[in-house]
């Protein structure tokens, strides 16, 4: 058995302390002890990205980090995207481009495609640099289409909504 250590960090907004074996991934830690079940365990090696989840604003794999390594961060689940029980953008565009099909790789491939928006700063991205960015998250359904569509309209609405700034 390992050691145990307090993790203090934010999820979804709330500052939460834990106690964790030393060994403990933090997918483990959300969904076994915070209830957090959008992140999925699926291979438990960084392969599939159903597990992804945001750290400090970057997607990681959260099977592969320890909790103890998240001490002081902030950690966003699929569960923390919705504000006031509202849809995030990309949520809305998953749902609109109907880009799921059993679910399973859904909450991780918003996540990804959350933190690759993000990192977009307006700029439009061609279907290719999509594919390559979320080249980390498995879909075994085959949405991918899908999800290229959705992302690639997000990306469109946030380079309008980036250009409207600037006209001021």
């Amino acid at each position: 058995m390992g050691s145990q250590m307090g993790v203090t960090f934010e999820v979804n907004g709330s500052s939460k302390t834990v106690e964790v074996d030393t060994r403990d991934s933090l997918l483990d830690v959300l969904r076994d002890l915070l209830n957090l079940t959008g992140p999925k365990k699926g291979c438990d090696e960084t392969v599939c990205g159903a597990c992804a989840v945001l750290v400090n604003g970057r997607a990681i794999c959260s099977c592969t980090m320890l909790a103890v390594e998240a001490q002081g961060s902030k950690v966003v689940t699929i569960e923390g995207l919705s504000e006031d029980n509202e849809l995030s953008q990309i949520q809305k565009a998953f749902w609109n481009h109907d880009s799921f099909q059993c679910g399973f790789c859904t909450s991780g491939q918003i996540i990804s495609s959350k933190s690759y928006l993000d990192e977009l700063n307006g700029r439009i991205p061609s279907e290719e640099e999509i594919k390559e960015a979320l080249s980390g998250n498995i879909c075994r359904c085959g949405a991918y289409n899908k999800i290229v569509e959705a992302v690639a309209e997000v990306a469109a609405d946030q380079s309008l909504a980036a250009k409207d700034d600037l006209a001021w």
